[in-house]
């Protein structure tokens, strides 16, 4: 809420545009995704994730809100919800698909879903997962 803080100004109405204008990449990113998650997932039976338990609208219900905060709190329900809900699709067909940690590098915030990926470079690691997969 650190817009409270400030006075109402220009540089408020020139973002506007900006933030509101991703709506559409938004929803075309919420329709593709779906379309993956429900088809990829079931191909590869892996777990659905629970849509409802990333994106939550609820805030726009406060009566304390005027209407254009309203707005946006439905709008940042969703666009952050969303983009949850996909780095969570994301991670799970990572680890199905690959399982391998990134080389270190200062400053690189490792995803929380890599905890029990193999270490960077590690083929041991690497070789005794490919024979319990596949047994002789």
């Amino acid at each position: 809420m650190n817009y409270k803080k400030y006075p109402k100004t220009l540089r408020h109405l020139i973002s506007t545009p900006f933030i509101f204008g991703m709506v559409l990449p938004l929803v075309i990113l919420d329709i593709s995704l779906e379309i993956y998650h429900h088809v990829c997932f079931r191909l590869y039976k892996i777990p659905l994730v629970k849509r409802a338990d990333y994106i939550r609208v609820d805030r726009h219900k406060l009566k304390y809100l005027n209407s254009y905060e309203k707005i946006g709190c439905a709008y940042c329900g969703y666009g952050n919800g969303l983009l949850h809900y996909a780095t969570i699709i994301a991670g799970d067909t990572e680890t199905y698909w690959c399982g391998i940690k990134h080389k270190k590098y200062d400053g690189f915030v490792e995803p929380s879903h890599h905890k029990d990926f193999l270490e960077y470079d590690n083929k041991i690691q690497y070789d005794e997962i490919s024979e319990n997969k596949n047994p002789r």
